[in-house]
């Protein structure tokens, strides 16, 4: 398991040097291997604008996750024969450097080297923009997903009912696939073929008294045409009078009559469907994999965008401007040292609120995809909005909101219907920005 925590704290002096004696506490003590997260500067926009932003930031980062889940999860569908294939389908491609785009990036390595892509999302656009392209490219991708397996799964039901139907014991399966034209007297007024279904102990038996079950049989008709590990199949051929009596008799010997009426053109539809619906799976797999290849890295690269952009709106909210923060992501090295590691980062940034400094963080994970055992497991990365606590922001005066924040909700209240400039001091008290991803 791979677990990653990202961190924002205030870009001035004093906390780049709490941010410095972190990075010495944890690697002499070997917690963590802490690396910069960069996030560039962006638009921010009105007050207002922003706040929606972190409503709107926590939906899609939601959506974002279980968009991911459901892709790993159809992977892991579609490639049923070669499930230990899996990992190395679900990564990152093309969200590191031009000259990287080609290789294949697994997700931790690119976290760990996380770029913002300005080709796709550029940061000059206002924000509002840029989500908006990252919640109309995932909303695109589960349409696709939707039509694309949804198309398959359809292919995918019909083949196993189908090939169903070859499979249990003689009394259930079909038997298109194991007689044949030769094994049946056909076109006859007067004569029938039965098939006949003997228990392997009984064989003997069979040979000795199926000629006397009935008057009319057909001397030395019976043969044996297929067997599974309970009994065989036995043809019989008689005259069409005798049937009803035939059956009963070999009721009473413990034989089985299946009923069965060989129809040469139904068994060549049969077969023709089976053989055509394995040939429509076998063309649409490499294509619905590739494209699931290539949209869940899409989809993934997205989602480390958006919650690069929710830790630039919460860092902005919480230290206010002008925008001057460091996200930084630490990788802890064990399970184990999780605990330490979260004293190490109450004490080092104790100075920025002492109700924050004096409380655990909450590190756990949010959700599970439940997925097949070889497959990646995704757990949430998941967002602690600790907001400002301030009593009021900005200077003195009548504009200025005195803002609660004992929940989200009543932080997210600053400013809603009143839009006006960030332009406000940061004279409100701090807490650090956290983000949790975690891998299995």
């Amino acid at each position: 398991m791979s677990e990653f925590w990202l961190i924002s704290a205030p870009g001035d002096k004093e906390n780049l040097q709490a941010l410095e004696r972190m990075n010495t506490v944890t690697s002499k003590s070997n917690l963590s291997y802490n690396t910069k997260f960069s996030i560039p500067d962006f638009k921010v926009g009105t007050l207002d604008s922003l706040v929606g932003l972190s409503d709107e930031l926590g939906k899609l980062d939601t959506f974002a996750e279980s968009l991911i889940k459901r892709m790993a999860q159809s992977v892991v569908e579609v490639m049923e024969d070669s499930k230990g294939k899996v990992p190395e389908n679900l990564l990152a491609n093309g969200g590191l450097k031009e000259k990287l785009k080609c290789l294949k990036i697994d997700l931790t390595s690119f976290v760990t080297h996380f770029e913002w892509d300005m080709a796709k999302y550029p940061a000059k656009q206002p924000l509002v923009s840029v989500v908006d392209t990252l919640a109309k490219q995932l909303a695109q991708i589960e349409t696709d997903l939707k039509s694309r397996t949804a198309a398959y799964n359809t292919l995918k039901t019909n083949l196993e009912n189908l090939e169903k139907k070859s499979m249990g014991n003689l009394f259930t399966r079909t038997l298109s696939d194991i007689v044949s034209k030769e094994d049946f007297v056909l076109d006859s007024e007067y004569l029938v073929t039965l098939l006949v279904i003997v228990p392997k102990p009984s064989y003997a038996q069979w040979q000795k008294t199926y000629e006397s079950l009935s008057d009319m049989v057909v001397p030395r008709s019976t043969k044996l045409i297929a067997e599974d590990n309970e009994g065989g199949l036995f043809t019989v051929t008689l005259f069409r009078k005798v049937i009803d009596d035939f059956k009963t008799k070999a009721k009473e010997n413990k034989f089985t009559v299946r009923e069965f009426y060989y129809d040469e053109k139904e068994i060549k539809r049969e077969r023709e469907e089976l053989s055509r619906l394995l040939s429509d799976k076998k063309q649409q797999y490499g294509p619905l994999l590739r494209w699931l290849k290539v949209n869940f890295s899409e989809a993934f690269i997205a989602w480390i965008h958006i919650k690069a952009l929710r830790v630039f709106v919460e860092s902005v909210l919480r230290y206010g401007l002008p925008v001057n923060f460091q996200a930084v992501l630490l990788q802890p090295h064990k399970k184990s040292s999780t605990k330490r590691l979260r004293e190490v980062l109450n004490s080092v940034f104790r100075h920025l609120d002492q109700v924050a400094a004096a409380s655990v963080l909450d590190v756990g994970v949010c959700g599970h995809p439940g997925t097949a055992a070889r497959q990646p497991r995704l757990l949430s990365l998941c967002l602690f909005p600790h907001r400002p606590q301030p009593a009021r922001l900005g200077a003195a005066g009548p504009t200025s909101l005195p803002v609660r924040a004992d929940s989200a909700d009543a932080a997210l209240s600053l400013g809603r219907g009143t839009p006006r400039n960030l332009e406000f001091e940061r004279n409100c008290s701090q807490k650090l920005v956290t983000v949790v991803f975690i891998f299995f």
